[in-house]
């Protein structure tokens, strides 16, 4: 079949299937995070840990209790990493590297899932299963929990309460995460993904040689971390390779279980809020952009500029043959417009101008439709940006689902837009500017010198604070510096954001409703999402453009 076709049909089949699963997966959610009973297994685990389910947390518990449970996820996989050679099914590898154990921790408690390694070579599988996968689903469980808590802040009036953080991540956990990750888990091995406990297996070639083939336990890692938006791959390729994704049907798999919960988390505001035009609102705001990011992409790398792509209809270097260039640029622009950083073709080998695209997308702040909870979150908030401006606009006091916006509340969203640009640059800058650390950087890190080997320390660092994890894969990553750097990156960039989104709920939660006026603005008509899209735009184009003009742009003008 002509690969334009294929990317046609695959595109049609996934607004289809986002179509279809948008309402019922949406008002699930709602009813999830909206009951008041518990289910014998939750009941017995809250009991286990203490926890009365009925007891509500002010905004402050509630960020006290993410970060105490981020606190301990850190330290439990940093731990396992290190006693890996001691544990049942190591496969007799050693233990990790302090700096890499490390990362590797705040990388799958944040949910970027950035890998400095190559997994099949590194990692056991105790500590693959244990450790990151628990991670891949617990990690998950409380972006959501953050967004659920925004979301009660606007719908709650005169309270001083968010929820119960425990019980919002237990029920995203066993309700949701867990009984949709078994199911996808039986579709991909049913689809040729590997699930085995085979070890490695050594194999004559064609040729006489020798090779170590490595299985595992593919399928439900696969499933989850694509489910939960969180990338890490059970091998060095990712999803390129044919054990975690061998077919054209598997690849749509994966991209519809990116967008899946993302996209349908806005049919969760609305109905919580009790408008659900709101819902349609962000959505609407949210697919704008994703059209817009994977056309572009997706003209630029079948217009590369060269001889060679020309030839070849395109430019395929670094791309799967099974899968073409469109179906590459839509697994592309779908897993860094959501924050899950897996790949099916190499980023590092797109276009100039085709790999900035992928940047773009995470500097927009992952929002289109972002990660699971952390997209709605960061929406929400450039939608209170949005209000702000209308009122400065117009001259009204700003007002946002009967809330008002307040110095309180714009601080708040302020400070939240500039946290990872701030990361981003002053990482990027560090990079180049201590003389210890440019000598390494260039020497060790960077195989493309020039404008290229700028891009891949900008990628890193976009991708490490958004909390992607996809990379320009030409970058040598494991040294002390970018272990260190991007680790903190990750940290900041996930757990900052969060503080001043529950601060933000808490302010929220605790106002009375305004009644709406002739003067309130609609939010929930094109002219503010039109408002929306253009605050989500301006805002990271104001903030970035100077740095992409001096490496993307550069490289591709």
């Amino acid at each position: 079949m002509d690969s334009s076709l294929l990317a046609i049909l695959q595109v049609g089949a996934l607004v289809l299937v986002l179509v279809a699963i948008h309402r019922p997966l949406g008002d699930y959610m709602a009813r999830i995070y909206s009951s008041t009973k518990d289910l014998r297994v939750e009941r017995g685990f809250y009991r286990l840990i203490g926890v009365d389910a009925r007891a509500e947390q002010s905004w402050m518990a509630y960020l006290r209790s993410v970060l105490a449970f981020s606190l301990i996820g850190v330290l439990f996989v940093y731990a396992i990493q290190r006693a890996q050679a001691v544990l049942p099914y190591s496969l007799g590898l050693p233990a990790i590297p302090e700096g890499l154990s490390f990362n590797t921790a705040v990388s799958f408690v944040t949910n970027t899932n950035w890998q400095s390694y190559s997994p099949e070579a590194t990692m056991g599988y105790t500590v693959q299963l244990a450790g990151l996968a628990v991670q891949n689903f617990v990690s998950a469980a409380v972006g959501i929990a953050v967004a659920i808590a925004l979301v009660r802040g606007l719908a709650r009036t005169r309270q001083g309460t968010l929820g119960n953080f425990w019980v919002d991540l237990t029920r995203g956990t066993l309700r949701l995460l867990l009984p949709l990750a078994v199911l996808v888990a039986i579709v991909l091995v049913a689809g040729g993904v590997i699930q085995n406990f085979a070890g490695f297996t050594d194999v004559t070639t064609l040729t006489g040689g020798t090779q170590s083939i490595p299985g595992g336990p593919v399928a439900s890692q696969e499933a989850i971390k694509m489910l939960g938006t969180n990338g890490g791959g059970f091998f060095n390729a990712n999803s390129s390779h044919p054990f975690e994704n061998p077919t054209g049907f598997t690849n749509l798999v994966q991209i519809v279980l990116m967008l899946a919960i993302p996209f349908s988390l806005p049919r969760t505001f609305g109905v919580m809020v009790g408008d659900k035009r709101q819902g349609y609102a962000i959505l609407a705001a949210m697919a704008a952009i994703f059209v817009v990011s994977l056309t572009a992409l997706t003209l630029f790398e079948l217009g590369g500029a060269g001889t060679a792509p020309q030839l070849a209809g395109g430019a395929m270097e670094g791309k799967e043959t099974r899968f073409g260039i469109a179906t590459s640029t839509l697994f592309g622009s779908a897993s860094t417009l959501t924050s899950t950083g897996a790949v099916n073709s190499m980023h590092d080998s797109f276009t100039s101008l085709g790999g900035m695209m992928p940047m773009i997308n995470m500097m927009l702040g992952e929002v289109a439709p972002g990660g699971v909870g952390s997209g709605l979150y960061g929406m929400l908030i450039l939608a209170v940006i949005a209000v702000f401006i209308a009122g400065l606009l117009v001259g009204r006091t700003p007002e946002y689902l009967g809330k008002k916006l307040g110095p309180r509340e714009i601080k708040l969203a302020s400070l939240y837009i500039l946290v990872t640009p701030t990361l981003v640059l002053a990482g990027t800058a560090l990079s180049f500017a201590i003389p210890a650390v440019r000598a390494d950087v260039e020497g060790t890190s960077i195989l493309n010198p020039g404008l290229h080997g700028l891009s891949e320390v900008l990628y890193a660092f976009t991708s490490a604070a958004n909390n992607n994890g996809s990379a320009f894969a030409g970058l040598t990553a494991n040294t002390p510096w970018f272990n260190t750097a991007l680790g903190a990156a990750m940290l900041f960039g996930r757990f900052i954001p969060i503080v001043l989104v529950l601060a933000l709920a808490g302010s929220l939660a605790a106002q009375p409703k305004i009644p709406s006026t002739a003067g309130t603005l609609p939010t929930h008509r094109p002219q503010f999402v039109g408002l929306l899209v253009g605050v989500t735009i301006i805002v990271s184009a104001l903030t970035y453009f100077p740095v992409l003009a001096l490496a993307p742009l550069a490289e591709g003008l």
